[in-house]
Formats: structure tokens, sequence, C-alpha cells
């Protein structure tokens, strides 16, 4: 991050921290990342943790962001101590605060640890005010069987005296691709309906709808690291040092190496400093704007011709939209100089590599799909893929939340993105798993959340996710949930919507399990 350099001179030099300041008002971000280089332990942890002789190490993969940093965990008496970066191809030895430091949760004393059951006529309110402490007001222990036969007899008599769309369950990006498939799995299987979703909802499916449309994949073409490569990095609607923060250090390195960062964003962000050209835009004017450099880019005779033939269709089309969106028609609605708009146009198209990274900034808006539309336009008229240092990159936010739309977490597509309402998708796995299934696509997360306030949908499974906390409109998902005659919710502690919960279960968190994760790369 740049924070620690030298000041002063002959015997008055000294390490300091920005300007000579104090560390604590400094732009240190406490990421640790001084202490693991430091060869001579000046730098060190709190609390002593490298002195403490651990009894074994455990590879491990960061549980915190999409982008996937492999660490080892010191263990001493069954607990960790410390965590130290590994050399894993998205990280390199490099962690975050978080990925450094933020382990703690695992040992909590307000870990769940047994089944909970909610006491007759405790209150169940979508207004409530949650005090961890206070849960022996609302629920009892009890033992597994016990909430298992609970909680499996509702969700049957549902499914049995409603019929199976009467059901929901909501996985998680933040478990693996193996509790994703079988979470997916139970749902379409045992609740015999196909309404299953996670996160990905409210964050890139907007930029994975566009991506399976324009190029086949809904993942990325390239790793974040290819930034090294790249001589044009062009960062829209994405926050990395807050956000991706090893992934900003790849971005910091290759502006460094004379790479131009091109950074378009309404709001201003750190990674602004490093940029060459930072494009303020007005909010929402996201399609404006990009539409302005493709019309350059065909205006100035700037499209790879051989690529275009050889690779892509309905380019025509592409060109016939561009002709309304000049940059001196564009500039006034979204606030950035005509002139500017092609310098950053020409740039990217006429560069060895140019490289597009984008994040929620993109894909939360109702034009979300359109968005990464223009971004995909982009790459395909230009050559700019398949290429080093080239190529599309939505950043995936949570740490599994590419794996678990992999495996089929999703109510519209079996998993590998199979459509179930494709009759050879659905004949595959009605064999596969042996069982009937539904071919209808499921409701979406804000679509059950709707069903459950309106009472179509009546039981709900929530493994790992915190609807009640993050919902677009919290009220109306805790009122909804509120309303439902069996929820069961299963995680590591007392969340928001566990405490609307029938039946409360508890999870194994991260470190305490095996399996595997597919991160943003």
């Amino acid at each position: 991050n740049d924070v620690i350099g030298y000041a002063g001179r002959g015997s008055h030099a000294r390490i300091v921290f920005d300007f000579d300041d104090a560390m604590g008002v400094s732009t240190c971000v406490a990421c640790g990342e001084c202490v693991q280089a430091c060869p001579t332990g000046a730098l060190a942890p709190a609390k002593e943790a490298y002195q403490i002789k651990a009894d074994k190490k455990v590879d491990s993969v960061c549980p915190y962001c999409g982008v996937g940093c492999q660490l080892t965990y010191h263990v001493k008496n069954n607990k960790i101590v410390r965590v130290e970066g590994r050399d894993g191809p998205a990280n390199k030895d490099r962690l975050c605060v978080k990925g450094r430091f933020g382990f703690d949760y695992a040992h909590h004393k307000q870990r769940l640890t047994k089944p909970l059951i909610r006491k007759p006529g405790a209150p169940k309110s979508g207004e409530f005010s949650m005090d961890p402490e206070n849960w022996r007001d609302v629920f009892r222990e009890a033992t597994w069987e016990e909430a298992l036969d609970l909680a499996g007899g509702a969700l049957k008599g549902i499914r049995e005296q409603h019929g199976p769309n009467a059901l929901a369950g909501f996985g998680s990006a933040k478990g693996s691709n193996e509790e994703a498939y079988l979470f997916q799995k139970l749902v379409r299987t045992g609740f015999q309906s196909n309404n299953v979703d996670h996160c990905t909802r409210l964050c890139h499916a907007s930029s994975v709808a566009a991506l399976l449309e324009g190029v086949g994949s809904g993942a990325v073409s390239n790793q974040v690291s290819d930034v090294a490569k790249a001589e044009v990095i062009f960062l829209i609607g994405a926050n990395p040092t807050s956000n991706h923060p090893v992934a900003a250090t790849w971005i910091k390195n290759a502006t460094k190496r004379g790479a131009k960062l091109i950074v378009a964003d309404p709001r201003r962000n750190d990674l602004y400093r490093h940029a060459w050209r930072y494009l303020q835009f007005k909010p929402d004017m996201d399609v404006a704007m990009l539409n302005a450099m493709i019309h350059t880019i065909i205006d100035e005779g700037l499209v790879n011709e051989e690529f275009i033939r050889a690779r892509t269709h309905n380019y025509e089309a592409l060109k016939e939209n561009a002709k309304e969106f000049s940059p001196e028609k564009m500039a006034p609605l979204c606030g950035i100089p005509a002139e500017t708009l092609r310098e950053v146009a020409r740039a990217f198209a006429t560069s060895k590599g140019s490289m597009i990274l984008w994040g929620m900034g993109i894909s939360q808006h109702v034009h979300g799909t359109d968005n990464a539309r223009c971004l995909i336009a982009l790459t395909l008229m230009t050559g700019q893929v398949g290429k080093p240092g080239s190529g599309l990159h939505p950043l995936r936010g949570q740490n599994n939340v590419q794996g678990a739309s992999d495996a089929g977490l999703i109510p519209m597509m079996f998993p590998n993105y199979r459509r179930v309402d494709n009759p050879d998708n659905h004949a595959r796995f009605e064999q596969l798993w042996n069982t009937k299934l539904d071919n209808k696509p499921g409701l979406t997360v804000v679509e059950i959340m709707d069903a459950a306030y309106d009472g179509i949908i009546k039981g709900m499974y929530v493994m790992g996710e915190n609807p009640a906390m993050s919902d677009p409109d919290a009220n109306h998902a805790r009122a909804g949930l509120a309303k439902l005659d069996m929820l069961l919710v299963q995680d590591i502690f007392l969340t928001e919507t566990a405490y609307l919960a029938d039946v409360v279960l508890p999870a194994s968190a991260w470190p305490e399990k095996t399996g595997t994760v597919t991160n943003t790369d």
C-alpha cells in the first residue's frame, strides 16, 4: 500500500509511515504484509502470536472475498493462533487484513453448537431488536434428532398439503462447491421444486446473463494477475482496494510497470490515484459512456476486422446501433468530455492487451445486463481477448459465488448451467438422480421473498445466507420470513434470519471442514 518508507538523512534516517505520521493515522490498513515480509522480527503481530509454537500447520484458502488467496493456518491446541499467506496463483503469499487476522470467529463464544427450537408463543415478528445473549427467551436447546424430525416433518407436510412450489431454499456462496451441489440437489429432489437460489442473484447475475449470451460462458476469460501483462486496464464499477484488496495489489504493480489504468466510476475510489484517466461519469450513464467508446472505435476505424470476421456474429447490428452514440452527443449525458471518451477508446482499441475488470457498479442496475453487453462488445470488436493481458473479468464477490453458480445453486439451471426447461437436460438429471424433477425454472431470491410475504411460499430452508439483513428491502424480507409456517435456518451464529426461524441448526465454520471452492479466477 506504499505506506512504509524512509525519511531523514544520514544518521537521522529512519523508517516512517507516510509523511512520518503516527501508524494509527497513516494510510496503513493493518494488512500485515510488513509482518510477513520482515526478516528480523522487528515487525510482528499483536499478542505475541509469532512466539506461540504451533502443533500443526493446515493449508487452506481464504473464506472472505472471491480472489481465492491460499493461506496456512497455524494451529495450537486445536485453535488457530495465526495465519500466513501461501504461494498460491491468486495471491503469491499476499493476504489482506481479513485473510491474515480475521480467523477468531471460528472460536467465538456465540457460535451455535446445539440445535434450537422456537418456544411456543415466542413472538415471531418482522420487527425486532435482536440480542444474541437473550436467545433463551425465544428458543430452547434440542437434540439433533428432535430438530431434524420437527423441521423435516413440517417441510414434508407443507409439500404434501400445498405442493412442491410452496417450498424454497437459499444456499450459500460462503460454503464449498460440494455443499452447494448437495443443497440444490436436496431442493430439487426432496422439495421437488426448482425454488433454489443464493446471493449471486443480487450481484453478478446480470453479468452472467450477458456473458452466456455474448461469449457462451458465465466465467472470466483470464485471471486478475494477468493485468501484469496488460497495456491498458479498464476498471469500471468496482472498488478493489476495499473489496478485493489483493487483486488491487496486482493492479498497482501493473501501473508502476507502466500500464495505463482507466478508472470509470461515479464515486472516486483509492485506485484513482494510480489512474492514467479517471472517468467520473454521472450515475446511471454507463451505457451512454460505453456506447460512445464503441462509436469512436467504429468511427475511427480501430476495429479488429480479422477477429470480427473469424470469431463473431452480428457486428453489423452493433455498428448500426452505435451510430447515434457519438461522444459529442453523449458527453452532456455522461459528464465526460468527448475528447476524453475518444482518447480512452483509442487507447483501449490499439493496445497490445486491454483487460476489463468490473463489479457491482456495473451489474446492480435495472440495465445491468446492458452494461455488461457493452463491455463484451468493446472486447470482441477490438479482439481484446484470447491473448495475454486482455479479456473480461467480472470480479466475483464472495469466496465461492462462482462455484455455487457452477454447481447449480440457481433456479433456472442444473449444474454446469444446464437449463432446467431443456428436455435433454431434464431427462439427463432425472436419470442421474433417479427421481422425477420439475421442468419449470424456479423463483429467484427476490421472487421467493415476495411469494413468502404473499403466503405462497410456506416453508424455507436457509443455509449460510442472511436475507433478513442483506435483502434489498430488509423490512419486506423480515415480514415475509415471519409469515412462514416453517423456517429452518442453518448457520454458525444466531443471525437476524435465524432469529425468525422455527428451527435453527448449527453449521461447521470454514476451518472445520474439507471441500473445494472456485474463486473469481
